[in-house]
Formats: structure tokens, sequence, C-alpha cells
């Protein structure tokens, strides 16, 4: 089957990113068939886009700025004829044969996968720590759902494998997955486990895989010292949220709330042994968190973290 693929890239004030992964786009062994920039920047960057005149971009608006909504958005813009539809961070870069490499394994996959991703070369391939296992934080195995709704990271992979859940920004999905599933616009700002909850409810009926093959970098920035507390707070009412919603299929509350009390002590810890001022930010944000998803669970929160 030859597919017709589609990304959709959510961006907000990031012009120099945006440019770095347009001009990975444009050298692509496989140039992929539309591209849609979903705008939430203020001032609005179309200007950037009419720079890649090579390159077949639509560009919409989507102002003020939610990563969920402005993924749907995207996703309704959708040509006809497009068979495959990814989501892009727009601080990616993607190295010069990814798209052809993800294309190649579309082309063999059963029917039984609904996502792959791209596999991010330059984050290490994470193992877990053993406290962090033991408070059912972390798992030893890439991209594990655990039933505490804390999952174990994605890295880079030199063998393809199925996954519980894909990171949203590097993942592409069969037709009929973006025009089944939309992203779930409670999740606010930034959309803290907003991939999570989407790829999580996806695997209930589909495989996912990373795709060893398709490589890209992330050139992620760091969160903001006084974004901290907003993390704290995420990590908590967010994975809360996710739990409940999908208790039925073996998460757990009473692990969701076992894991956030080990989270603020763990945050305190790791604070106290690093001298790390952000962490104690963390840990009075999970303690605001705490709260909230007691007396006003379904609480959404707003904001971005970089």
């Amino acid at each position: 089957m030859t597919h017709k693929i589609a990304f959709v890239v959510p961006t907000k004030d990031r012009v120099k990113d945006l440019r770095i992964m347009l001009s990975s786009l444009a050298v692509q062994t496989r140039i992929p068939e539309q591209i849609i920039i979903v705008d939430g920047s203020n001032p609005p960057i179309k200007f950037l886009c009419e720079e890649f005149t090579d390159l077949p971009i639509e560009y919409i608006r989507e102002f003020p700025p939610s990563l969920s909504r402005q993924r749907n958005a995207g996703i309704a813009k959708l040509s006809n004829d497009i068979t495959l539809a990814g989501y892009l961070d727009d601080d990616l870069e993607l190295e010069k044969d990814a798209v052809e490499k993800m294309l190649d394994f579309w082309d063999r996959a059963e029917t039984s996968y609904g996502g792959a991703a791209f596999s991010i070369t330059n984050i290490d391939s994470p193992s877990g720590t053993k406290i962090k296992k033991w408070f059912g934080l972390d798992s030893t195995e890439q991209g594990k759902v655990l039933p505490s709704g804390w999952v174990s990271m994605l890295g880079n992979t030199d063998v393809t494998m199925d996954v519980d859940w894909l990171c949203g920004g590097v993942t592409i999905w069969r037709r009929k997955i973006v025009d089944t599933y939309p992203y779930d616009e409670w999740f606010q700002g930034t959309g803290f486990l907003e991939d999570v909850d989407f790829s999580f409810n996806v695997r209930e009926n589909f495989k996912l895989a990373l795709v060893a093959e398709a490589k890209v970098l992330h050139h992620q920035h760091p969160i903001l010292p006084d974004r901290y507390y907003l993390l704290g707070k995420w990590q908590i009412v967010n994975r809360h949220y996710f739990v409940r919603k999908y208790s039925h299929r073996g998460l757990s509350i009473f692990r969701a709330w076992l894991s956030s009390l080990s989270v603020i002590l763990l945050n305190i810890f790791t604070g106290i042994k690093g001298r790390d001022i952000n962490r104690f930010r963390c840990a009075l944000g999970n303690i605001s968190g705490i709260w909230i998803a007691v007396l006003n669970k379904d609480q959404k929160i707003k904001g971005y973290l970089k």
C-alpha cells in the first residue's frame, strides 16, 4: 500500500525551533503530502511558513493556544486522501530519512497497529530507579502504563517494540484513528499527560509501536523555574483524572493515591539531596494538587511549563 502522510504541528512562540523542524522536513527523502501548522503564537508566525515554498504547508490560527485543542483543530483540516496522520512537536529535528523509515514500518505493519512513534535519539533509554519502581512510579521496561497512572518513559531504541503509550509530538496514526479518537480537551495549556490519555485510549483496541529506524532529535526546552509548582499540581490532578477515566482497564485509584504521597516524599528527598529549589516547588505543587483532587477533582488547570 502506498500511504499518503500528513503532519499536524501545534506551535507557540518558537520561531527558531519551528524553522529548524521545517528545514528538516524540507530535506526528507520522502516529503509528506500535507503539513498543517496550528499557530497559537503571539504575535502570529505565518510569515515563517511562507518561507518554505517547497513544502505543502497549510497555516491555521488557534488562539488562545492549548495543545489538545490545537491538535484537534489541525486534524479537522486533513485532506480526504490522507491515510496516515501524525503530530509533531515544533522543537523536533528529523533525520533525513525519518519519514521514509516510518512509512516503511507502515507498509509492513499488520492492521492491528493503530499508532507508531519516531525514536528520539538524544534521550537515553530509561531504566527506572529502584526507589521509583518500588513506589510504582517507574519500570525497567520502556513505554509501560503502570497501575498507579505513572508511565515508564520512551527513549532511544535499537529495536522496534510494542508499547502501552506514545509521546504525543512524535506520533503517526492510521487515518481511522484520528478520525475516531479526538484529544481530550479537559487537558489545558501544555497538556500534561494528554498524550498518555490519547494513546492509552487507542491501545485498548490497537497495538502501538516505537519504531527504531525512524529517528528524530528533540531540542527540548527546560522547564522554567517558576513553573515547577504548576508541574507538581499537574502530577497529581491530571494523573488522578487519567486513572479515574481508565480504572476499568486496571488502573488503580488506591495506587494513584499511594503514588501521590510517594512523589511528594521523593521530590522533598531529591530537593534536600541536590539542594534543588525546583524540587521543593514541585512538592508544594503536589500538595496543592492533592487538595484539588480531594475537593474539586474535575478542576482543569491551565498553564505552560516552558
